[in-house]
Formats: C-alpha cells, structure tokens, sequence
C-alpha cells in the first residue's frame, strides 16, 4: 500500500507539556518521517508520512497528546500531492512558525 501524507493542527493546552517531543517520539516509533512545530497562536502543528495505518494511529494518538496535555480539537487535512513526496527519514522538530 503506498504511503500517504497528513497536516495536524493541534489545539488545546499543547505547548509546554511536552507535545513535540511525545509527538515526535510517537512518530519515530510508528515510522513515519515529517516534522513538527508549535505555532505562535498556541496550537501545536505536524506533517506526518507514511504508511496509512500508523498515520492514523497518529492522528488518534494526537487526540490525547502526553501527560499534561489537554486536546480540545485535532484538524486533519490529507495531502494526496504530498503522499508520493520522498521525504526525508526521521522526523525533525521545527522553530516555532
């Protein structure tokens, strides 16, 4: 099954908790590759590749975030144009956008 690729936008008490590090490490565990960030308007925000299942079972797992975290809404938005985008391996924490 080819890959497929997913924007995140994550809002609720995200930042300062840990969240992109957790998510990160979620990420690299399910092997995905994308990256990461907070934004300045307090959500958190990813871009996630890979296989579908373990893109999803991130998105779900973004629905809870670590411990401290409280996730009031989770926007998901398939990018079919990304889904065949080699990037690179790993996934990376960005500066803040």
């Amino acid at each position: 099954m080819p890959n497929m690729c997913r924007h995140l936008l994550i809002h609720g008490r995200v930042q300062g908790v840990g969240f992109r590090w957790a998510l990160s490490a979620q990420a690299t565990t399910l092997g995905l590759c994308g990256w990461v960030r907070n934004r300045r308007d307090g959500s958190v925000e990813a871009l996630i590749s890979g296989a579908p299942e373990a893109v999803n079972a991130l998105t779900e797992w973004a629905w809870t975030g670590p411990p401290g975290a409280r996730v009031e809404r989770v926007l998901c938005r398939d990018e079919p144009d990304l889904a065949d985008f080699n990037m690179p391996p790993g996934f990376e924490l960005r500066p803040t956008f």
